[in-house]
């Protein structure tokens, strides 16, 4: 029951927390911080605070859960603080967690509140999910983009507004806003305390920090407290529901092409078509995962991130939050598909030419900067076992053959898209001085390995066979290859002459 009473200019929620918490069956009570939260936010932010409610945060204390057997224990400290343990983890416990790390830190209601919530502050439950994290390409998605020059140029030619003028067009460099509306929402953004914003509430007048970057819950956004990544990214707030990690909308706001066709090549594939049929027969809560018991085919979590057992009980895969440690091959992200990188921060990835590229652009690997050969064996073996779960080992060894070779024949076509522009800056009909991504054909060419090549990947990886055949797939990586020629043949024959 919820009663609202003006006093003196101010709106003063009181409601009864038995009434408030019994259809959650908690077994622990709520810390009277986070009830002075919920008092408020009740009213102010109602939605926020049903969320949290449905979760399991509401309804379990830290102490509880480290009770459950190891397997079923979705926390991975060891212990946890006293006045944290015995209480349901509630607004106060995550928001004011760490005060003094957090730049964002800001008087509410006389305590030390911040409004971001970071791996670091959820380390304090989870911290192998977070030192697993901190190794992932996506924790460090910020800087292996801000950091490249190379790529940094790609996101002015993609970003930057053109101009035109004497028959020629102008690119200036993109604004912040159109940046963090594009790049930094998936990639994740760089956050920075401005000041404090006074606001007036049905609470009285308050001050609240205003952050640039905001709002953001990119993988790779970097946090006032130094931490990098954004745990709401796959576990959205304020509820956290495993199952929502589990399925594969979660991945779909960012690995959803052109560039990164993930999700479309799974949906028309026969394992994406078992999903959409299934699901609704599916357990997405249990932990752990029992293959053949929760679920009968895979999703993303299935492949790349969940802790799988067998109807035994013996272990198929431990739960990982690095996400690349089941994935010999990276197959997206730079010109050519190329074994993973020993570490998850890029940028500091230089080729023999001096370019910040894990290859050449005659496809040459890295090789120093990129896991060997025997990593990539167990890498492979690590999934494969996820796919012998549920396929024969003929299949399995079928599938990776192709896969394999998919990943060879479409590193060739770029190498070859690649040939016919270097041609052209040979030939002083292309000018990469300033700019390789500017030209219409050095467009062409990123065409090529950032959508056609990708799908075709793509595709081979998740059996969405027609998805790489005609929908950016082979199809266009063959007319592109005759598109790139045919501009080649005309700047040849036009070179010198004023357009």
């Amino acid at each position: 029951m919820v009663r609202l009473i003006k006093f003196q200019g101010l709106l003063i929620v009181l409601f009864s927390f038995a009434g408030f918490y019994s259809a959650n069956c908690q077994s622990a009570p709520v810390s009277d911080l986070s009830k002075d939260c919920i008092s408020c936010h009740v009213s102010a932010t109602p939605a926020i605070v049903a969320d949290w409610k449905r979760s399991r945060h509401a309804s379990i204390s830290p102490a509880e859960a480290l009770k459950r057997p190891e397997k079923q224990r979705r926390v991975s400290a060891e212990n946890v603080p006293e006045k944290l343990a015995s209480v349901v983890v509630g607004c106060a416990e995550c928001h004011t967690m760490n005060p003094d790390s957090h730049k964002d830190t800001f008087e509410h209601n006389d305590q030390q509140t911040h409004l971001t919530v970071t791996p670091k502050d959820c380390s304090t439950c989870h911290p192998i999910e977070a030192a697993q994290f901190d190794k992932n390409l996506m924790s460090h998605a910020v800087g292996n983009l801000a950091n490249n020059p190379l790529y940094r140029s790609l996101m002015k030619s993609i970003n930057g507004i053109q101009s035109f003028k004497n028959m020629k067009t102008t690119l200036a460099e993109p604004d912040e806003k159109t940046t963090e509306d594009s790049c930094w929402s998936c990639h994740g953004a760089a956050l920075q305390v401005k000041g404090l914003e006074p606001r007036s509430t049905d609470f009285g007048d308050m001050k609240f920090p205003v952050l640039s970057g905001w709002p953001n819950q990119g993988v790779g956004r970097l946090n006032t407290d130094g931490s990098k990544g954004s745990c709401s990214a796959c576990h959205s707030r304020h509820q956290f529901a495993i199952q929502l990690a589990r399925k594969p909308y979660a991945c779909s706001r960012c690995h959803k092409g052109p560039d990164v066709p993930a999700y479309q090549s799974y949906s028309v594939s026969l394992h994406g078509n078992l999903f959409e049929s299934m699901y609704g027969e599916w357990n997405f809560t249990e932990v752990p995962w029992t293959v053949g018991k929760d679920l009968t085919g895979p999703t993303c979590a299935v492949c790349h991130a969940s802790l799988l057992v067998s109807s035994e009980g013996e272990v198929i895969a431990q739960r990982t939050h690095q996400m690349n440690d089941r994935l010999p091959w990276r197959i997206f992200g730079a010109i050519y598909a190329y074994p993973h990188s020993k570490s998850p921060d890029t940028s500091t990835i230089k080729n023999k030419d001096g370019m910040p590229l894990p290859t050449t652009l005659s496809g040459e690997l890295a090789a120093e900067f990129l896991i060997n050969r025997g990593e990539q064996e167990k890498r492979r073996d690590t999934l494969q076992k996820v796919c012998l779960s549920c396929h024969a080992r003929d299949w399995v060894s079928g599938h990776w053959e192709r896969f394999e070779n998919t990943i060879k024949k479409s590193n060739g076509m770029t190498l070859t898209a690649t040939q016919i522009l270097t041609k052209a800056w040979d030939e002083k009909v292309a000018d990469k001085t300033e700019s390789i991504f500017d030209e219409a054909i050095e467009k062409q060419w990123v065409e090529q390995w950032l959508f056609y090549a990708n799908s075709t990947r793509f595709a081979s990886a998740m059996m969405g066979t027609d998805f790489g055949v005609f929908a950016n797939g082979r199809w266009f990586m063959s007319k592109n290859i005759q598109d790139m020629l045919d501009r080649l043949k005309f700047l040849l024959r036009t070179k010198g002459k004023r357009p």
